[in-house]
């Protein structure tokens, strides 16, 4: 984990929320904030043992013992930067399954539609950098898993299996476990970003994560839909976009 990775090279979402807190009564909230945003950045750069808090203080634009008033040690200001990037991560992706609550007739254009979205949040950078953070350090902090679990991704699963419930509800789809469908559905959008993402080295083009999402809901609706032979279904052509 050493060295600098592609997705925070510039640290561009970072700029603004690393900036120098202002002078007024949410001082302290500033402060924490920058250093959450400022310790993930230099944390999945540098990887945690190589990560000083004195580099982080630096970046952040605080002093070093600002970190220990908020953090107390190291260890635990990996976990709040970890737990704050997965808040964050959280949001982007409920943000792409609500949209399914705007369903008005198309089960197929709108599960393409969320599933679009699902696949970009997945490649996002410092969603990458993310799961390379913790790849790197789980040997060390497994516990780190269960943070993003219960923040992100069991979340994000529920609130997808909901949105599924309510389909079946309306007739829209045939599924016995609401819950075990979304998780399926995940993993046919993600299942093979990995690999064509070489783990975030690699910029999946906007096509191509669309050929994914559109393989990826022609085969949940052929197990999931009502319709036995649904429109629209993709040629082999389409569906193996190039990895």
């Amino acid at each position: 984990m050493s060295g600098r990775t592609p997705a925070l090279a510039a640290g561009a979402d970072v700029a603004a929320a690393g900036s120098p807190a202002r002078p007024s009564a949410r001082g302290r909230i500033d402060k924490r904030q920058a250093i959450l945003a400022t310790a993930f950045v230099v944390f999945a750069r540098e990887g945690y043992a190589q990560a000083t808090l004195d580099v982080i203080a630096a970046e952040a634009r605080v002093a070093k013992h600002t970190i220990y008033n908020h953090f107390g040690d190291k260890q635990t200001l990996l976990r709040a930067a970890i737990a704050a990037e997965a808040d964050r991560a959280k949001a982007k992706n409920l943000a792409a399954v609500d949209r399914l609550r705007d369903h008005a007739g198309d089960l197929r254009a709108a599960l393409e539609d969320v599933g679009r979205r699902l696949v970009e949040c997945f490649c996002d950078e410092r969603a990458w950098a993310l799961r390379r953070l913790l790849y790197a350090e789980i040997a060390q902090f497994p516990d780190l898993l269960d943070i993003i679990s219960g923040r992100a991704s069991d979340p994000i699963t529920e609130a997808l299996a909901d949105r599924l419930a309510r389909f079946a509800l309306a007739g829209h789809l045939h599924m016995g476990d609401p819950a075990a469908a979304a998780e399926q559905l995940a993993a046919l959008l993600t299942g093979s970003l990995e690999a064509r993402c070489r783990y975030g080295t690699r910029v999946v083009p906007a096509a191509e994560q669309h050929a994914v999402a559109r393989a990826a809901v022609d085969t949940f609706l052929h197990a999931f839909g009502t319709d036995p032979d649904p429109a629209g279904a993709l040629s082999p052509s389409t569906a193996n976009a190039p990895a």
